[in-house]
């Protein structure tokens, strides 16, 4: 592509041409300004010549006019004035009407402006037209005149004499001598102008000839150490300050500049440095491959670093590029101990910590080094999540530090070590608790559910190679539902903490416990009979029935469990039938006033193995063939009847039989399929409402347990764009079913769903203290409030009273209420004088597989 813009003019060919045309300029106003002066000073000459020849002229004729002249006199003697001034002069003389009347009027009128403005005012005239100057002179009547002439008065004007000059030959000719005189010394201008450029451009050249040739021997970065520009004299004070800026640039490029080669080693450690699976695995040939590149473009001896990450200190590690002598070794040693000392991240370094040595050119001869020839570089880093503190450091040859720019490349160096072997620490610290934490639960630090199976099935295994028994403990708190609701979670997690103690120091060496969910335990008591594990069992109900943690009130709480045992493998050959078996005899337990601990009787296995056995494979088999069945019961607006909404209830059809959730959905959760079993049952109702193109809200039960599971988000999102259907007509209960430990990730979990537009529904509300803590913390749409409250209301003030209560508690949050178990119209019209805003219940509509649309109830 063309460049379309004119190349610059170079300084010299400005000067010459400005120089010239400056020059020709003056010249010319000086010719102007000369002729012009000229000619005026010539015009006012020859006026005054004009006026004393006239006034010669005029004298002449008055003297002879005294002396008798006639008019033949007058024109002889301006016939001889003509003669003597042919081309110059002219003369007339003009007659006044008197004259004219004495001897006879002439031939020709007086036509001339200025002889009648003479002759009317009596006073000499002057009068310039073009190269003409003409000059009026009166000829008054005195008392001599009026010998001759009879009839003139005294003063009267009897005559005008007019002297006329024409300078036009004169002034072209002093004009022509001008210009051949300017003409004549024309040259000497230009001749000067080259000769005062020539003399600028020269010592421009010099100049730019002394800039140039200092510019081309800067070659890199280190050169501008040698380029001094400030003391130049070029003989001009301008060219001497330019100089002198230059001077000052090159001085702050000298400061901040990074040479080409230090660039590309940047870009090649920061390539090498990529943090990657095998960075994190080889970290420390990372380091050693940094030293050898460093050493390519300076003289560095070691590098070295140390972290600390939350108690652990690591080692110190120090890279040599060549072996050190012992001596070396333990001044490098000695500096680094007080370098890290002084730095503003403060480790703990124990006396006992090891210093690694690592030689990168272990061939090499070996490195001695007195303290003079070190100079040690450091910077450190410190985060607060995770707590990660370090240094790290390079040595290098203690007369490379005055060197600003060196100063630069070994900082950058050193942030560039400090970002890698820091962010490797902290995915180690990140890793290791990863690891620690898929294994753990978090509250108690006991296995979770997840490891729990896994052992428990190795277990199995093992008892079945070996030929021995153990036992299966299921321990379940009584009241602690109570604990959390009266003394708040905080106090509840004190309280899983003291229970998760309490029943490690009751168990052998080789037992497991984990905390199974909310407040569950487990315990496989390996190989051990039945009378065996009874002791363990009952050890910790007895411990657990002594155990008490104080609130902060100074209250003391006791804790007391209801256990159900089961032996492998007399109970179960496999470890969920045996997790059942316990379950069961859990259940027994509390059935029988807590604080129990169920021994399995003969009856009891027959019992539970028939029951649960049964059950077991008819859930699995229907999760399986997806024979999950959706009912619908309308919830109903108490304005104007009209159905608005509609809960979305589970059942399984076995046969003829239609099984409700409430008989199914513990054994669910104990097989581990209840997530399974919640996204078949929306799936199938994202199907009916695309089916049927309703457009109706849906409340949907969700225990908080299974909103939070990782895949619950992705999986809702999924459905309801496969099928269609809009976030805000999806309404998910929150039950206290079981409690939710962990408030903080429940709230994060919802906060993400309402963001995508969902809403959300306390059920049960005003049961129990986590619903008060759920809507204080969560962004809750509506509150089902408590049926059996609303059941009783017309019959007990009490639970009016409290029904009114939580009616006024949801208006003032702004959230909509909707009143349960409304089974009379005298129920639907009480709640709907209270403003509670839907009623659900038998009176308004049955559960059935399809959506209702039954009659308006005002």
């Amino acid at each position: 592509m063309k460049n379309n813009q004119s190349s610059p003019i170079t300084l010299k060919r400005f000067i010459v041409i400005a120089s010239l045309a400056v020059s020709s300029v003056t010249f010319l106003i000086v010719l102007a300004v000369s002729s012009y002066i000229y000619k005026k000073h010539l015009e006012n000459s020859l006026t005054r010549l004009s006026g004393s020849i006239s006034q010669q002229i005029f004298s002449s004729i008055h003297q002879g006019m005294e002396r008798g002249w006639t008019r033949i006199d007058i024109d002889r003697f301006l016939a001889q004035f003509r003669r003597a001034f042919p081309e110059t002069f002219t003369a007339a003389v003009f007659r006044s009407e008197a004259i004219n009347r004495q001897y006879g009027t002439p031939s020709t009128e007086i036509t001339d402006s200025g002889a009648q403005r003479v002759f009317a005012k009596g006073a000499p005239h002057s009068r310039r037209d073009g190269d003409l100057i003409s000059q009026y002179y009166p000829f008054k009547a005195e008392e001599q005149c009026r010998t001759c002439h009879l009839t003139a008065r005294t003063g009267e004007v009897l005559g005008v004499v007019r002297v006329t000059e024409d300078f036009r030959a004169m002034r072209q000719k002093a004009m022509h001598d001008i210009f051949v005189i300017f003409a004549l010394f024309s040259p000497f201008p230009l001749v000067m102008s080259f000769l005062v450029a020539g003399y600028i451009n020269r010592r421009i050249g010099a100049a730019v000839d002394i800039l140039s040739h200092k510019v081309q021997t800067v070659n890199r970065v280190t050169d501008l150490t040698t380029l001094e520009l400030g003391n130049q004299h070029t003989g001009f004070a301008e060219l001497d300050n330019i100089f002198g800026e230059f001077g000052r640039i090159v001085e702050r490029i000298r400061k901040v500049a990074v040479g080409k080669e230090m660039l590309e080693f940047e870009i090649q450690v920061l390539e090498r440095f990529i943090i990657t699976s095998e960075s994190i695995k080889d970290w420390k040939e990372r380091v050693a491959y940094l030293l050898t590149e460093v050493g390519k473009v300076m003289q560095v001896y070691t590098m070295f670093c140390i972290f600390q990450v939350d108690d652990e200190v690591f080692d110190i590690e120090i890279f040599w590029k060549h072996p050190p002598t012992a001596e070396t070794k333990s001044i490098m040693e000695e500096i680094i101990r007080g370098r890290i000392k002084e730095e503003r991240v403060k480790i703990d370094m124990p006396a006992s910590i090891k210093v690694v040595h690592n030689i990168v050119g272990s061939q090499d001869a070996p490195l001695h080094l007195d303290r003079a020839a070190i100079e040690l570089q450091t910077k450190s880093l410190l985060l607060k999540a995770p707590q990660i503190g370090g240094v790290v450091g390079i040595g290098f040859q203690s007369k490379m530090a005055t060197d600003p720019i060196r100063s630069l490349v070994i900082d950058s160096i050193l942030t560039t070590m400090l970002n890698v072997v820091g962010s490797i620490k902290a995915i180690y610290k990140y890793t290791k608790d990863l690891e620690y934490y898929a294994t753990r639960d978090p509250l108690t630090n006991l296995y979770n559910q997840r490891v729990f199976w896994e052992l428990l099935g190795y277990e199995v295994g093992r008892a079945e190679r070996h030929d021995y028994s153990f036992g299966l403990l299921l321990i379940d708190l009584d009241n602690f539902k109570y604990v959390n609701d009266t003394h708040g979670h905080l106090f509840g997690d004190k309280f899983l903490t003291k229970v998760g103690a309490t029943i490690h120091e009751c168990l052998r060496k080789g037992d497991i416990l984990a905390r199974y969910g909310g407040d569950e335990f487990t315990v496989a008591i390996v190989e051990a009979d039945k009378e065996q594990v009874y002791m363990v069992a009952n050890r910790i109900r007895e411990a657990l029935e002594e155990m008490a943690v104080v609130s902060s009130e100074g209250i003391t709480v006791r804790g007391t469990a209801s256990i159900g045992m089961a032996i492998f493998p007399i109970h179960a050959k496999n470890e969920k039938d045996l997790f059942i078996f316990a379950d069961n005899m859990t259940y027994k337990a509390k059935n029988s006033g807590k604080n129990r601990l169920v021994v399995p009787t003969e009856d009891d296995v027959i019992e539970v193995f028939k029951k649960n056995g049964e059950l077991s494979r008819t859930l699995i088999k229907a999760v399986d063939e997806k024979r999950i069945t959706p009912y619908f019961q309308p919830i109903v607006a108490t304005s104007d009847g009209a159905v608005t909404c509609h809960e979305v209830l589970c059942r399984i059809e076995i046969g003829n039989e239609v099984l409700p959730a409430v008989e199914f959905i513990e054994m669910a959760e104990a097989l581990g399929i209840i997530s399974k079993l919640d996204y078949i049952l929306m799936e199938k109702v994202f199907q009916k409402v695309r089916a049927e193109r309703h457009e109706g809200i849906l409340f949907i039960n969700l225990s908080p347990k299974s909103l939070i599971l990782n895949e619950f988000i992705p999986t809702i999102i999924r459905l309801t764009r496969t099928y269609g259907i809009a976030h805000e007509k999806i309404v998910f209960e929150l039950t206290e079913r079981e409690t939710v430990k962990n408030m903080t990730l429940l709230e994060r979990f919802v906060e993400e769903l309402k963001l995508e537009g969902f809403k959300f529904a306390i059920d049960d509300f005003g049961s129990g203290f986590s619903s008060f803590q759920y809507i204080r913390r969560l962004p809750v749409d509506f509150v089902k409030i408590e049926g059996v409250f609303v059941r009783n209301m017309l019959h007990d003030p009490k639970d009016m009273a409290f029904v009114k209560t939580l009616a006024v508690l949801a208006k003032e949050f702004g959230i909509q209420s909707v009143a349960e178990y409304i089974e009379n119209e005298e129920l639907f019209e009480a709640v709907r004088k209270m403003g509670i805003d839907y009623a659900q219940g038998y009176h308004t509509g049955m559960p059935t597989p399809g959506f209702a649309e039954p009659p308006r109830i005002v």
